[in-house]
């Protein structure tokens, strides 16, 4: 088999937002529910170390929530707080570093049981300290960095949506004024890291109860939601989407990823549908050339600098070696991705 030269751009270094990664591989943050009592153990350890060993970039891990009553409703899901989470997650660093590898938690809250309006102001200043308390122990445990979630109408994403944010108060109104919780958040993390700490911030258009929903309808409205949050400390953003090919909006090619870039100037990363599908892995064999253009787009787009880093999900959730069968040509040794891949952590 001849390797496709062309997937070297995933595996050139990347330096930016005070990352400094091997290649523009990273590894999407998926929740996977095997730490019980909310502790990461060996195994989880041994997860995010098997995907270091292979070539990816940079590790998000699973999404960790932070100390608060609201913020998880299921027990197995892994905390970011407490001595022996703490000491789980210092484990799961020293194994990745000693790979040679890249990791930074994703530090979340599910969010509200009702709506964010029934939070009170000195509720939301006991949200905004956990999320930075978390923060500063990303730090001394030695992550590389934090990612906020602010996606997926998640507790931070409930704040942005009007849908979900009836409040009249400081952290409603319009668009920037909802975006006032998030800020506060951020500039707290940075307040407790530092300023050379790299804060990645992950945000959607979409949301878990509506697949279509936009916070922003132009590139106008983008980047008045975004500025703030750019101000406010954000080195990266992580720009979810289903489908990474999908235009963001009308007379123009450009992703959400793309779009973010060129309205705040910071490095951005691309998710969405990466690897998935048969037709993509086709594409990596000689003579197979159904999904050709879904990966020279994908190529093209990261060679023209439209986004810094590429992010994988169940692709590699799957398969843990794909970073590094892809670069040394060994793509008819990938393993597809199926449900049965979530019931264990291979």
């Amino acid at each position: 088999m001849t390797q496709n030269p062309s997937v070297q751009s995933l595996f050139q270094p990347f330096q930016g937002g005070g990352l400094s990664l091997s290649n523009r591989i990273v590894m999407a943050p998926m929740t996977r529910q095997f730490s019980p009592e909310g502790v990461p153990g060996e195994d989880v350890a041994a997860y995010y170390r098997r995907r270091a060993e292979n070539q990816v970039g940079l590790i998000v891990t699973e999404g960790t929530v932070i100390d608060h009553a609201d913020a998880s409703n299921q027990k197995n899901v892994p905390h970011f707080y407490g001595e022996a989470a703490l000491a789980g997650w210092r484990k799961v660093v020293e194994d990745v570093h000693a790979a040679g590898g890249r990791i930074i938690p994703q530090i979340w809250h599910m969010g509200a049981r009702g709506q964010v309006g029934e939070y009170t102001e000195s509720e939301i200043e006991e949200l905004v300290r956990q999320f930075a308390l978390s923060a500063a122990a990303a730090k001394q445990l030695g992550f590389d960095g934090i990612e906020l979630h602010g996606a997926h109408e998640y507790l931070i994403d409930q704040f942005f949506w009007a849908k979900t944010n009836p409040r009249t108060d400081r952290y409603g109104g319009g668009m920037v004024e909802r975006t006032r919780f998030a800020v506060e958040v951020i500039e707290a993390c940075r307040e407790a890291v530092g300023p050379d700490f790299p804060i990645v911030f992950r945000f959607s258009q979409w949301k878990g109860s509506d697949y279509t929903a936009k916070l922003a309808q132009t590139p106008e409205e983008l980047e008045a939601f975004l500025k703030p949050l750019s101000a406010a400390g954000v080195d990266v953003f992580h720009c979810s989407t289903r489908r990474f090919w999908q235009p963001e909006f009308e007379g123009s090619d450009l992703n959400l990823a793309g779009w973010t870039k060129k309205l705040t100037g910071k490095p951005t990363i691309t998710v969405g549908s990466v690897g998935l599908d048969g037709e993509f892995l086709s594409l990596f064999k000689e003579g197979k050339g159904a999904g050709v253009s879904g990966i020279d787009d994908l190529l093209k787009r990261l060679e023209n600098g439209e986004f810094d880093l590429v992010a994988i999900g169940r692709a590699l959730l799957a398969d843990p070696a794909w970073a590094s069968k892809v670069e040394g040509g060994h793509q008819d040794e990938l393993v597809a991705f199926s449900p049965t891949a979530l019931q264990t952590l291979n």
